[in-house]
């Protein structure tokens, strides 16, 4: 076995610790089952395949507001409105608003916040010093929705408060009893994330207080993005739309749980190569393979067929984004890539495709690129039990 193997066995031996150390039952279910294109256990549909995946987003009318499911979830951030549970020309018109934020242009205004995050982070990796990969991932996701969202708050408190509402609300997708003091626990996080997220009160000329800057300024510290805000955090709250939560929510935990999981396979794997010679080939890969959100977990609001399996009203639906992807059984491979046609899984289809996806990969290239000069190694993983998502609590790599 060439050296080339047995770095991408040791990648994908140690990636498989975020999964079995946080939710081992569930995923062994998963890995029992994935050799099927979709299953029906019970009253649950299981999709695998990238045909049933497809399937269950969209030619499947879905319940955004179900119990246990992605949306139901989000609600608990605000009072309803989220883009998960609005249909229509709601739905439709708070996607667009958000991917112009997102856009090729609004992405290039953001895109100073995270490299500063970066340039200052890393550089103790030139003294030979070590540094923890969740921390560092933590700070640029929380700085970068900050400037985002336009609110003055400190990046890492912010990822601290999405990290903690996420993984509160997770309890919700899993099998099992969800007790009293489990609620309460998610709405004092939502409470905390969206007492971050909402502007002081205006003072008695209906400016902002001295000291706290008029919604759509950028964070402390970080440069300029040139735009306002996607969203009015101030309707963040049980009494608004809860979009600066959601965006929250959904922009720091998938880079807090995606970006040390892609560097430690790239380190494990020494593919730094690819991040100089192929790095948009290697983001592709990466993300493939780790697939932040591995499975989307939906309730069917009407009947349909999910890769040949019958589906009717109210039906569970999961729906394994790692499986779609071949992230299973396919290594990452940057000089012959997946098609983007199963690259792009991870980030859902068609309505339902993630917009941030230009983001994400951005991101991770950058953080790729810089982190190549050093060619670092993995000296320490732990895995994380308590986060929404698989991945790590800490990572701590170092300089070759």
């Amino acid at each position: 076995m060439s050296s080339a193997d047995l770095g991408q066995r040791r990648a994908r031996r140690r990636d498989r610790m975020v999964y079995l150390r946080a939710h081992p039952v569930l995923f062994t279910l998963l890995a029992a089952t994935r050799r099927r294109a979709a299953l029906r256990l019970g009253g649950t549909v299981i999709a695998n395949s990238p045909t049933a995946y497809l399937d269950g987003l969209t030619r499947v009318p879905l319940d955004r507001t179900a119990e246990g499911t992605t949306g139901g979830a989000a609600g608990r951030l605000g009072g309803g409105g989220l883009l998960f549970d609005q249909e229509g020309d709601d739905h439709r018109g708070s996607r667009r608003s958000l991917a112009e934020s997102l856009g090729a242009d609004g992405v290039a205004r953001l895109r100073p916040v995270w490299l500063a995050v970066l340039e200052r982070r890393l550089a103790p990796l030139a003294d030979g010093r070590t540094i923890d990969l969740v921390d560092v991932a933590a700070e640029l996701s929380g700085t970068t929705a900050a400037a985002l969202l336009g609110v003055d708050v400190d990046g890492r408190e912010l990822a601290a408060a999405a990290r903690t509402a996420a993984a509160a609300a997770a309890r919700e997708h899993l099998p099992g009893l969800t007790l009293p003091h489990h609620r309460r626990a998610a709405h004092r996080a939502a409470a905390r994330l969206n007492a971050l997220l909402t502007p002081a009160p205006a003072g008695p000329s209906g400016s902002s207080p001295v000291g706290s800057p008029s919604v759509g300024s950028p964070s402390v510290g970080s440069p300029s993005v040139g735009s306002p805000s996607v969203g009015d955090p101030s309707t963040s709250g049980p009494s608004g739309d809860g979009l600066a939560a959601m965006l929250a929510v959904a922009a720091i935990n998938t880079t807090v749980a995606g970006v040390p999981r892609a560097v430690a396979w790239c380190a494990d794997a020494d593919l730094w190569a690819y991040a100089e010679s192929a790095p948009e080939a290697l983001t592709a890969e990466l993300l493939r393979v780790t697939a932040a959100t591995p499975l989307l977990p939906r309730v069917a609001a009407g009947g349909g067929v999910v890769g040949g399996c019958p589906v009717g009203a109210g039906d569970r639906l999961i729906l394994v984004a790692r499986h779609a992807a071949g992230a299973h059984h396919r290594d990452p491979d940057p000089t012959d890539p997946a098609p983007a046609r199963i690259a792009q899984l991870v980030f859902g289809a068609g309505p339902h495709a993630c917009p941030g996806a230009r983001l994400a990969r951005l991101q991770l290239t950058d953080t790729l690129t810089a982190l190549a000069r050093h060619r670092p190694e993995v000296r320490a993983a732990r895995a994380d039990r308590r986060s929404a998502l698989p991945g790590w609590s800490s990572l701590i790599v170092a300089a070759r």
